[in-house]
């Protein structure tokens, strides 16, 4: 059975994680996350920084 983790930011629901085979698949409810719709996250921690950070910025993080 596949289980969904909604992602808040600010309060604002932006996105839900559904449980993957790789771990989670982000599913974006606001237009600000839809960059990230349908993307695979190992961690369910990794999706809620990284939608977090779109969100709140517009951009996602540079990995150096």
């Amino acid at each position: 059975m596949l289980q969904s983790h909604i992602i808040e930011v600010d309060g604002v629901f932006v996105a839900a994680a559904v449980t993957h085979e790789f771990g989670f698949r982000l599913v974006a409810i606001d237009l600000r996350a839809e960059e990230l719709d349908g993307s695979v996250w190992p961690s369910l921690e990794e999706a809620r920084r990284l939608t977090g950070a779109l969100v709140r910025t517009g951009r996602l993080p540079v990995r150096h």
